[in-house]
């Protein structure tokens, strides 16, 4: 299936959910708006084949995170799209898709502990890189390293 085919089929079923559509041939992209984004992961997995979450990326876009979900179909067939969710950096709040994907578990928790986007209701929302104890999102521009950690002096400047 082919992006502009995607967002066909996601402008003729959540016409208010999506906010913009970059054809792109290297990076087709398609933004939607947070509180759409569960409704709109079903129909591209159901609807448009797009039955395997390649990748979640977040992004610190200084007033927004973003949230950046490749998908393509499985069977082989190389036709990734891009999938944008926004949202406020002081609300960073975003459904989880782990139920239909079951790679987002593990891309959602990265993106928890290294960007702080909230993934509500994802079973197992915890740290996985940092350690259990570790304050704040280390990937976020407005991150301030620690002097120390648990004693032990850290280097980083």
């Amino acid at each position: 299936m082919t992006p502009d085919k995607v967002h066909e089929i996601l402008k003729a079923k959540h016409a208010q959910a999506v906010s913009a559509f970059d054809p792109n041939p290297k990076h087709p992209s398609i933004k939607i708006a947070p509180e759409f984004w569960r409704v709109v992961a079903k129909t591209l997995r159901d609807d448009c084949g797009l039955d395997y979450l390649v990748s979640l990326t977040a992004v610190d876009r200084a007033a927004e995170l973003e949230a950046i979900y490749t998908l393509e179909v499985m069977d082989g067939a190389r036709c990734p799209i891009h999938v944008r969710v926004l949202v406020p950096r002081d609300n960073p709040l975003i459904a989880t898709v782990e139920d239909i994907w079951r790679t987002a578990d593990w891309h959602e928790r990265e993106a928890w502990d290294l960007m702080g986007i909230t993934f509500v209701g994802h079973h197992n929302l915890v740290r996985i890189l940092c350690a259990e104890d570790w304050e704040g999102h280390p990937l976020r521009k407005d991150y301030k390293s620690p002097d120390t950690y648990h004693g032990i002096k850290n280097n980083v400047t």
